[in-house]
């Protein structure tokens, strides 16, 4: 009785989930894709050191005078931590990141926790400790909780948002929940699909004030944050906005073209595994009429994504809260007795049989390790180093070096994918390290490179994770390389022509 009433406790739960993150904060180091790196680490720690990498503000010597259409929300709270971090006197790229990890993972407990309080006030109690247990421990849910994608950043606001929805019809309730919503949508555009969803529903009810006052507290925040911050960098407001909607439109539709018009349920259904994500997915459509003000914003939000061109997997993990809220809620309808109970029986013990070793690999993860220490290298080599070269000819392909991880913004990387670029590539003076991506011909290439570097001297070997090779086995296209590092010795800068 005793194990059976702490299993239910919601603390517990959240303790559960707590523990999980924290494994993840000090082991899943590094990053998921581009996006949660280089559009948001590397410009946010840049601005912090006084340049722009990504050359996004209009004083920026890089920049033509226009917006590139990237909400300065998410990025901007991260330029805050990071000056904040440098005016305390952390500098160390893995330190900082460290406890940008930790920032994260304990505001993704606000979706745990609240996930189990919407589920009890729309349901029952016992379906609530099944999805916190759910949002607490899923396989990817502590991994995801620590990296920097802007669709998991937002989640947290979205969720309370929701929880304040949920909770009553009180004025304050509703604009207060307009308000973080608000802020969800400022952190991503995209999300303003699953608010306008929202509106939907009270319209259609006819609840007008609580449209009025959602829709209020929606555009409070999403003014201040974007027609105030836009205003003040740009000298008119709502810029990015208008730059992200120009930009997709003309262009964005052309951007990873995808066909497959089920893949978000597949993605939402995969995260459950197999066969719990059928039976979710069942139960999602199962609770829809009940449960509108859950179901029409997320329906509406995954519909809009399906039938726009451009389909990435990440976009949906937004909704992934209310996915497992209306698909458990829903399984939970079947008759006791009837075949669709037998199967959600067996399927829960599927899924935690599958979902642990799966949990632990995921939050134990170094993603993009080899490219990551290449440049951690660079942050304690005693040197003053201003001059790169990746070398990619093995493959022909390169992937970007992360330069906030070299602590050193004056870094020049300069990429070759053809040995024979080199005579004609406009090579400065001399190179301080030679960086070979891949083990494909490597002895070739090196002894190619020490015809002009005669000095040349093994600094560093930097091998991918075991997760990051194994991936790249199973699908070429994740470049997680084997990185290794020469150092020039700078005595010989002329190339053989």
């Amino acid at each position: 009785m005793f194990k059976k009433l702490d299993l239910e406790n919601y603390k517990v739960i959240l303790f559960a989930a707590l523990i999980a993150r924290l494994i993840a904060v000090v082991f899943s180091q590094g990053y998921g894709m581009h996006d949660d790196h280089f559009l948001i680490i590397e410009s946010s720690s840049s601005w912090a050191n006084g340049t722009d990498y990504n050359d996004w503000l209009p004083w920026s010597k890089g920049n033509d005078g226009h917006p590139e259409g990237h909400s300065f929300s998410y990025v901007g709270l991260n330029y805050c931590y990071f000056a904040i971090m440098k005016l305390i006197g952390f500098s160390d790229p893995k330190v900082l990141m460290l406890f940008n990890r930790l920032i994260h993972a304990l505001a993704s407990l606000v979706v745990v926790w609240y996930g189990m309080k919407i589920a009890e006030k729309i349901s029952t109690r016992k379906n609530a400790v099944t999805i916190g247990w759910i949002l607490a421990l899923l396989w990817v849910m502590p991994n995801l909780s620590v990296r920097n994608l802007v669709e998991i950043a937002a989640v947290p606001f979205l969720v309370f948002g929701t929880w304040m929805l949920v909770k009553g019809s009180k004025s304050s309730y509703l604009l207060i929940g307009g308000l973080f919503i608000g802020m969800a949508v400022s952190f991503r555009y995209q999300i303003g699909v699953f608010a306008i969803g929202l509106a939907i529903v009270y319209l259609f009810k006819k609840e007008l004030k609580s449209f009025f006052l959602f829709s209020l507290g929606t555009c409070i925040t999403f003014i201040l944050t974007q027609g105030l911050v836009d205003g003040l960098i740009w000298g008119y407001p709502f810029a990015e906005l208008m730059a992200y909607v120009t930009y997709n439109m003309k262009e964005g539709t052309q951007y990873l073209p995808n066909s497959n018009y089920g893949m978000y349920f597949y993605v939402l259904a995969g995260c459950l595994l197999f066969p719990l994500g059928i039976l979710m997915l069942i139960g999602f459509f199962k609770a829809a009429r009940k449960f509108p003000l859950i179901f029409t914003p997320t329906i509406v939000f995954i519909l809009f994504h399906t039938f726009y061109p451009n389909r990435q997997e990440r976009f949906v993990l937004s909704i992934l809260p209310y996915f497992i809220i209306l698909g458990v809620i829903g399984i939970s309808k079947f008759k006791e007795g009837s075949f669709f109970k037998r199967i959600e029986k067996f399927s829960y013990r599927a899924f935690w049989v599958l979902n642990i070793p799966l949990l632990i690999v995921a939050s134990t993860m170094y993603s993009k390790q080899s490219r990551v220490e290449s440049m951690y290298f660079l942050s304690k080599n005693k040197t003053e180093t201003k001059f790169i070269l990746a070398e990619g000819s093995a493959t022909g392909n390169l992937s970007m070096l992360p330069k906030f991880y070299a602590n050193n913004w004056s870094l020049n990387i300069f990429e070759i994918t053809d040995i024979n670029q080199l005579k004609s590539y406009n090579v400065p003076p001399i190179f301080d390290f030679i960086y070979f991506f891949d083990e494909k011909m490597l002895a070739e290439r090196i002894e190619f490179y020490k015809k002009m570097y005669p000095h040349m001297q093994l600094a560093k070997k930097c091998n991918p994770s075991f997760m990051d090779a194994l991936l790249h086995k199973i699908n070429p296209r994740n470049s997680n390389e084997y990185i290794e590092i020469w150092k020039t010795n700078y005595q010989f800068n002329k190339v053989n022509k």
